[in-house]
């Protein structure tokens, strides 16, 4: 069970309290800002840099707030009325704190401690007297710390361009620990942010070994790390590389296999048993989870900004592609009406002692996961001009999503694409076609994961976000407010904010 496991991994963590308590004083709330720290000497075996390690990966949640900035949330009129929630979905500067769960803040500060304990592990790494005995370890650091500055710039960055990177601001690439309070940051361009989160991540992935770690998908085992770079090179452009690395997380070459069974194993169970299996280190699709302090499992349902039936019915009629009546896997329930829920990300609550009343809130996250990769390389695939292979991963994706799935008759062809997307039969609309129908199922796939809102960027997707009172909120591709306003508490580290 997952509230069983979870509990066993807290254990783990308070036997590791000695050491993690030295990514405490590395990375504060603000920004990285604290006085340097004396203890790091006491890490001196692969074992306890690897326990270290377990905490080189964001522990805040992008997910509720890149979610309601997407084209998937809606106004209800009413519901939870939660700051981060009505910010995001307002395009507003959320004002929350990096204490707040899910607010853009925390996330900020989350990813920068994740960033110094890679940092710190590195140092460590660097200076033993045996370095090539530390390798496994310096290759997670490596990847941990690429991951964390990818997400960050994506973020609060301009979307990379490659027209325009070499000239927009990035963010700050913080590649040492910290040795002074309030040390001055500079935000280059992301391009520089780019070229040093590649250097990371390709010197760091040939180091991977999973036989290093007790439960290898709780940090970059080699599949979740090929993975990383399916994504980096899918934004970057490289589609060959994208290829490359995608046919790469799982040697066998079956996706397939790997990909969730939801209309098989997984449409007879109960909500209960979805949400103890989504997020579970032994379900084949997750490649990479993390523990997150968040509260979105609780209310992702009951947001008043959030999935609604005219949304839902928009984002699943995709089904259209294979010219029948197709039917999801995919339940969809309600706490109240219109409060819809795929059991996905479920809540977990830790008392902070035995008996407490009180305690921290948890959702465990798949950061990355085998239906990610499938389209990935579908859309490189497709920039190729391989629209066989395009259009082979998509049907390959339909056939673990489709009830009664029958090829037969469920297969989309080159002319249900032309005919669900009205285009005329040329080579150029096949094209468009295919591209618009993986857009379309990927936003079905990971909708209430907070993934859309990458595709948004991307893609270059203008927002429009109704209110129940009228107002209509429009978000163009170059509107200031698709980036992250920087939290207010890095100014004392000299670090220059969005203009908005």
């Amino acid at each position: 069970m997952m509230i069983v496991l979870q509990m066993k991994k807290k254990k783990y963590f308070q036997k590791l309290f000695p050491l993690l308590s030295l990514v405490i004083l590395c990375g504060c709330n603000d920004f990285l800002g604290t006085e340097p720290d004396s203890t790091r000497a006491t890490l001196k075996t692969p074992d306890q840099v690897a326990q270290l390690l377990t905490t080189a990966y964001p522990q805040g949640s992008y997910v509720a707030f890149s979610e309601a900035m997407s084209d998937n949330a809606s106004d209800k009129g009413v519901g939870e009325d939660d700051r981060v929630n009505r910010g995001s979905y307002l395009f507003e500067v959320v004002n929350a704190s990096v204490d707040k769960e899910d607010s853009p803040d925390m996330y900020w500060s989350k990813a920068y401690r994740a960033i110094a304990a890679a940092n710190l592990a590195l140092q460590i790494c660097r200076e033993a007297p045996n370095p090539e005995e530390f390798n496994t370890q310096k290759g997670e650091a490596l990847l941990a710390r690429a991951y964390a500055h990818f997400m960050l710039v994506s973020f609060y960055s301009k979307f990379y361009d490659p027209q325009t990177a070499s000239t927009d601001i990035g963010i700050p690439y913080v590649t040492e620990p910290e040795e002074e309070v309030n040390k001055q940051y500079d935000r280059k361009t992301v391009a520089y942010v780019y070229e040093m989160i590649e250097k990371d991540l390709l010197e760091g992935l040939p180091l991977i070994r999973d036989y290093a770690y007790t439960v290898p998908k709780y940090h970059f085992n080699i599949a979740a790390a090929n993975a990383f770079a399916c994504r980096f090179y899918l934004v970057k452009g490289d589609h060959a590389k994208v290829i490359q690395y995608a046919n790469a997380v799982f040697p066998s070459g079956d996706i397939g296999a790997n990909l969730r069974p939801w209309n098989t194993e997984y449409l007879p169970l109960s909500p209960e048993a979805l949400y103890k299996r989504y997020a579970k280190a032994s379900e084949n699709a997750n490649l990479l989870l993390v523990e997150t302090n968040s509260i979105y499992g609780r209310f992702v349902a009951r947001y008043r900004y959030g999935l609604t039936n005219a949304k839902w019915n928009e984002i699943s009629a995709v089904s259209g592609l294979t010219g029948t009546s197709a039917a999801w896997a995919f339940p969809l329930y309600t706490q109240g009406d219109g409060n819809l829920l795929i059991p996905k990300l479920s809540e977990y609550f830790v008392k902070q002692s035995v008996n407490a009343e009180i305690g921290d809130v948890y959702v465990m996250v798949p950061l990355f996961t085998a239906e990610e990769v499938l389209f990935n390389r579908a859309e490189a695939y497709l920039f190729q001009n391989n629209s066989a292979a395009a259009l082979a991963d998509i049907n390959l994706y339909l056939s673990k999503r489709i009830r009664n799935y029958n090829a037969t008759t469920h297969a989309v062809t080159l002319a249900k694409v032309r005919a669900y997307y009205g285009l005329s039969n040329n080579t150029q609309n096949n094209l468009a076609g295919l591209f618009y129908s993986i857009v379309d199922l990927r936003r079905l796939e990971f909708v209430q994961e907070g993934m859309r809102w990458f595709d948004m960027l991307r893609y270059g997707i203008p927002v429009e976000h109704a209110t129940f009172e009228g107002q209509l909120i429009s978000v163009g591709v170059d509107d200031p407010r698709r980036q992250l306003q920087l939290p207010q508490s890095v100014v004392q580290s000299g670090i220059k904010q969005n203009e908005r």
